[in-house]
């Protein structure tokens, strides 16, 4: 028969002498030894698979007790032990107690708990392109630099967002976070995207239409300066590339070698929308030299890239990289300066630009939606018309070449 051992509630034979679990006596042949002291129990026992507490013994400790999750078993069926992240020790068994229950509420692999700034840069990593435009965002996001992903709350961004920084950045932190904990969610890093639960206040809204700024097309006269300056000024022939083609910024920096296709005169490129996507834009024929000139470089640098800089460092050694937005605008505005050209023009006036002239030339309005990626909502137009490469290129010759022949190269 089975009976219950006094001491530690294990069941045993009603012969045994003492128990076979924790040797206490069980027979009056021990019964005149003086009673074992049972110590009562300091903490309650955790249900099994639970996790660990455990009190450390150095009294200097001021956080003594030291939280363990178990996550799997090895091959030999040990439980693998690991330190409940993104803090492990705490200074009562209360606390260690109350951190093991959120872990449970919400659990989640360990491994995989990182702070915002590892997030940022494995995001950064995954992505071939469009990265740039957060550049300037991210460094106003110190202040969650080092937070665990796991306990990032939309109060945070917003105390990020609503900062004293330039009030074009505002909307650019709130996408970056949107886009960054939509990578978070994909790898299971976190169960929902906590940016997306809110929305940018009215108020910030109304600041950054009040600041921006009209885009304003270049006159003759500052035309005229930029065919000048080509293989003068740096950069100025990368400014009439974009005026002639109607590129955005971005993906002027983002084209390559290989989307150039110069016995049909075309690049395929763009960005941003599904319309902008991919588009075919035809080669001006006042440009297709720069465009030649930008391919024989990139080659012997060994780029990929269609539009490389020059590059200074601080010991004064040059170098050539990819075109970057930062490293455009940066041209862009040494350009003003230099040709005294109006200093209130911004890196996306050139696309402007080439719109402005596309219409005062009567170019087909279809043939510049494609070539600068506007949505077409004409289904007749969108779906059920071919518009072959050749078209969009007799259609851009409409656009004069320029009325003095400079050397473009």
């Amino acid at each position: 028969m089975l009976i219950l051992c006094p001491e530690c509630e294990l069941q045993v034979s009603d012969k045994a002498i003492t128990c076979p679990h924790c040797g206490y006596p069980l027979k009056d042949i021990f019964q005149n030894s003086p009673p074992r002291k049972i110590r009562p129990k300091k903490y309650p026992k955790l249900p099994n698979g639970f996790g660990q507490i455990t009190e450390l013994k150095n009294p200097n400790l001021r956080n003594r007790f030291r939280v363990m999750i178990s996550q799997g078993k090895t091959e030999y069926g040990k439980p693998i032990q690991k330190l409940l992240k993104p803090k492990a020790y705490f200074p009562t068994y209360k606390a260690a107690y109350e951190a093991l229950l959120k872990y449970h509420k919400d659990p989640f692999d360990l491994d995989a708990s990182i702070t915002v700034r590892e997030l940022h840069d494995t995001w950064v990593k995954s992505r071939r392109n469009g990265v740039t435009n957060y550049i300037t965002a991210w460094r106003w996001c110190e202040p969650v630099y080092d937070m665990q992903v796991r306990d990032l709350r939309p109060k945070h961004i917003k105390k990020c967002i609503e900062g004293d920084i330039p009030v074009t950045i505002k909307p650019l932190i709130k996408i970056l976070f949107n886009l960054m904990l939509d990578y978070a969610v994909e790898y299971e890093l976190v169960e929902r995207n906590i940016a997306r639960s809110f929305e940018i206040s009215s108020n910030i809204n109304d600041d950054i239409e009040e600041n921006k700024k009209e885009h304003m097309s270049f006159t003759d006269t500052e035309i005229s300066k930029l065919w000048k300056a080509v293989g003068i000024v740096p950069e100025v022939d990368s400014m009439l590339v974009q005026c002639y083609m109607g590129w955005r910024p971005q993906e002027l920096c983002l084209l390559r070698i290989e989307d150039v296709n110069l016995d049909k005169n075309y690049i395929v490129g763009g960005l941003k929308t599904e319309a902008g996507k991919g588009r075919i834009v035809p080669i001006h024929p006042c440009i297709k030299p720069i465009i030649e000139k930008k391919i024989a470089i990139a080659k012997s640098l060994g780029s990929e890239y269609l539009f490389n800089v020059k590059l200074v460092t601080k010991t004064g050694k040059e170098s050539m990289i990819h075109m970057q937005y930062a490293k455009y605008r940066k041209c862009f505005n040494a350009i003003l300066k230099e040709l005294k050209l109006n200093p209130e023009h911004r890196p996306h006036d050139p696309r402007k630009h080439f719109v402005t002239m596309a219409k005062k030339n009567k170019m087909d309005e279809y043939a510049i939606k494609r070539i600068v990626g506007h949505r077409i909502d004409d289904i007749t137009e969108a779906v059920y018309t071919d518009r072959d490469p050749e078209w969009l290129y007799q259609e851009v010759c409409k656009i004069p070449m320029p009325t003095k022949k400079y050397k473009a190269v």
